[in-house]
């Protein structure tokens, strides 16, 4: 062979070297308890993840709101050569309009979504990675369409490889307030705000033993959250909501996350509240990760102490609280509340995919495509949204 043959014969090895996914077999996992070591294993390593997708917090959803729903775990496990976990997809399936189902564990009480990455997987995974996850998925069965939805384009300082499958934007955008290192106080929050927000509060300091603190030991996780399980009812009646927090297995849910205690310290759900002797005035609940708070369900009393604003000084207080740890951003939710805008400026755009996993699942995955773009379109439409309002109205209470 000539030395040109031997050189062209290199090359062509390298290239197919470098045409290959690191990803060697794809294993699907039906029962948590299995799943769990290599779940804990990325999540504790340093792994690229968020909050939303902790063992604690959605082990809790699946035992208690999961299975009440007849969702059967789905966990895909991706390996690569040496059969070392390069990320943990925590997906569940459900039969709906005949097909069956994969999308991320949670439902609704996740704001975000994404797998478990191994770090140095996730700052290279290409296009050949991502083909290869959803032939594992594919070769292994029991879902017809991934349903992916509500996922950040990045989480803290790394892009979302899942970005590179097909996709459209998720039905709401996440406001998001950033928070640089070394911002002043009025950076976040403004003068004007602060000075209106403490005249408000100094109002509610005459109240009896009133306080803004973060829920520490299980007698504060239990009395802020039967205070919460209480009002938040009534709260959702008058806005002619449903009340979410009523299906079954949610209350419970909540409570076991709040009272969950994390390995590096902190809960699978982490509890601020402003109080007072007789009172829970407000609360705020969310998910941390040591760079980001993320919230997930709020409330506030239904006494005259209400007048005052006490869920925007109690937002205040939790910006000056994560600020003051070197957190680099707060969000509070999805959705356009008006509250939200007062104090996140920007707007964090999240995505869904849907992908067919099998010939039956391709029907379906257009359709459940068209009904999220529909949304989009009603909810980024003003009068839209201003008639789905008068609606909600005008409906009996």
């Amino acid at each position: 062979m000539t030395m040109m043959a031997v050189l062209t014969e290199a090359r062509t090895a390298d290239r197919a070297a470098t045409m290959q996914s690191r990803i060697a077999r794809v294993e699907v996992i039906r029962d948590l308890a299995a799943a769990e070591p290599m779940w804990r294993a990325l999540e504790q390593s340093g792994g690229h993840c968020s909050p939303y997708q902790r063992f604690d917090l959605l082990s809790a959803w699946q035992r208690h709101v999961g299975s009440a729903e007849r969702i059967e775990p789905f966990v895909a496990v991706a390996r690569d050569a040496d059969d070392r976990p390069l990320l943990v997809l925590p997906l569940g399936v459900e039969r709906k309009f005949g097909v069956r189902v994969a999308s991320f564990l949670g439902g609704k009480h996740t704001t975000f979504n994404m797998p478990l990455w191994r770090r140095d997987f996730a700052l290279t995974a290409d296009a050949l990675d991502l083909d290869a996850l959803l032939g594992g998925l594919r070769d292994a069965g029991g879902a017809d369409v991934l349903a992916l939805m509500q996922q950040p384009l990045r989480w803290n300082d790394l892009a979302n490889p899942l970005a590179q499958l097909p996709s459209q934007p998720s039905v709401n955008d996440c406001p998001v307030l950033l928070l640089p290192a070394g911002a002043a106080p009025n950076d976040l929050v403004s003068n004007s705000m602060r000075r209106r927000l403490k005249g408000k509060e100094r109002k509610l300091q005459e109240l009896a033993g009133y306080r803004y603190g973060q829920a520490q030991t299980q007698a504060d996780v239990d009395r802020l959250l039967d205070a919460f399980f209480r009002i938040k009812p009534v709260r959702m009646a008058a806005q002619n909501l449903p009340d979410v927090f009523a299906d079954p297995g949610v209350a419970d849910f909540i409570r076991q996350a709040c009272a969950t205690e994390l390995k590096g310290g902190g809960r699978a759900i982490e509890i601020h509240a402003l109080e007072c002797d007789d009172e829970m005035i407000a609360m705020y609940a969310g998910v941390a990760d040591g760079s980001r708070y993320s919230m997930m369900f709020n409330t506030y009393t239904l006494s005259d102490a209400a007048r005052h604003s006490p869920g925007l000084i109690l937002m205040r207080h939790i910006i000056d609280h994560y600020a003051a740890r070197g957190y680099r951003f707060i969000d509070l939710g999805i959705g356009s509340d008006d509250y939200k805008k007062m104090f996140c400026k920007d707007l964090e755009p999240i995505f869904d995919s849907y992908v067919a996993l099998s010939p039956r699942g391709r029907l379906a995955a257009a359709a459940l495509a068209a009904v999220g773009r529909g949304k989009h379109m009603v909810k980024h439409s003003p009068a839209t949204m201003q008639l789905v309002r008068r609606l909600r109205g005008a409906l009996p209470r």
